[in-house]
């Protein structure tokens, strides 16, 4: 037994002095294919430059320096009349309730359109996945703004475009996450319902959808962020909310109302922002 010992010992010191370590490549080898897409990456960038008129000189100069300082120092001169004020309350309220209604309504067509789109077990035929899909990438590929251009042929001028067309870009969006986490749940559960014969419905509810529905959730509320910032934009082609009031102080060139609408906006993501990132903390806990 005593002789056994030191070879014991000495087998792996011994496999360790025979283990060969490759050393990486020197740089731009021929065997180094990420460094040559980095530089031919590089080239790309420097040759796009190259073709663009860029006047960085114009850009920068003096007189161009003046004019920019003027028209923020106009930005931040805060209207704070009584009557715009008003209007702009109004405004805000208008913006926050296209957000909030336009997620609303794509959670829940994302949620009817992600349980075809998604196949959620090996047996699962999934007929509809296909379509369904080809769907959602059809519904988030084209713009809010958009969206909003061709329902306000049919819906009119106001909040009711802007909000069906938030609602018809997120559910492509939703939809298509929501599939991703239904198919990407554990299969243990569900298995074991389907085992003892319980219907898909039943088991979707009570094994699949209380497994997924935290990191539904905190897919709901980020999108409710980016539509927060998504409906001040629609306004500008005649949606209501923020985004309307912008485009007309800044096409009339009142840079004062401008600001402050601005400056609204800007105070509405952050309190968006911040009541999502809470609601994202207390469902992670």
């Amino acid at each position: 037994m005593d002789q056994l010992k030191p070879h014991a010992v000495a087998a792996p010191t011994q496999a360790a002095a025979n283990q060969t370590y490759r050393l990486p490549p020197p740089l731009f080898n021929a065997r180094c294919k990420a460094c040559w897409i980095t530089a031919a990456t590089l080239v790309l960038v420097v040759a796009s430059f190259a073709t663009l008129d860029l006047a960085w000189g114009k850009f920068l100069s003096a007189d161009a320096l003046g004019k920019m300082g003027r028209f923020i120092g106009e930005l931040l001169a805060i209207q704070t009349e009584p009557r715009f004020v008003a209007k702009l309350w109004r405004a805000a309220l208008e913006t926050l309730a296209m957000s909030a209604v336009g997620t609303l309504l794509a959670a829940v067509l994302g949620l009817l359109l992600a349980l075809p789109a998604s196949k959620t077990h090996a047996d699962d035929p999934a007929r509809l996945r296909g379509i369904t899909r080809a769907v959602l990438n059809m519904l988030r590929s084209i713009p809010e703004l958009v969206w909003a251009a061709m329902l306000l042929i049919a819906a009119g001028l106001g909040p009711l475009a802007g909000t069906l067309a938030l609602a018809l870009h997120t559910a492509g969006v939703l939809g298509r996450l929501f599939a991703e986490s239904i198919e990407n749940a554990p299969l243990g559960p569900a298995a074991a319902l389907r085992a003892r014969g319980v219907g898909e419905g039943r088991v979707f509810l009570w094994a699949t959808l209380p497994l997924v529905l935290p990191q539904l959730l905190s897919y709901v509320l980020y999108r409710w962020e980016n539509n927060i910032r998504a409906a001040a934009v629609l306004g500008v082609v005649g949606a209501g909310g923020l985004g309307q009031l912008l485009a007309f102080h800044m096409g009339l060139f009142h840079m004062p109302e401008t600001g402050t609408v601005l400056g609204v906006m800007l105070l509405l993501v952050a309190l968006v922002d911040g009541l999502s990132y809470i609601a994202r903390r207390k469902l992670t806990m």
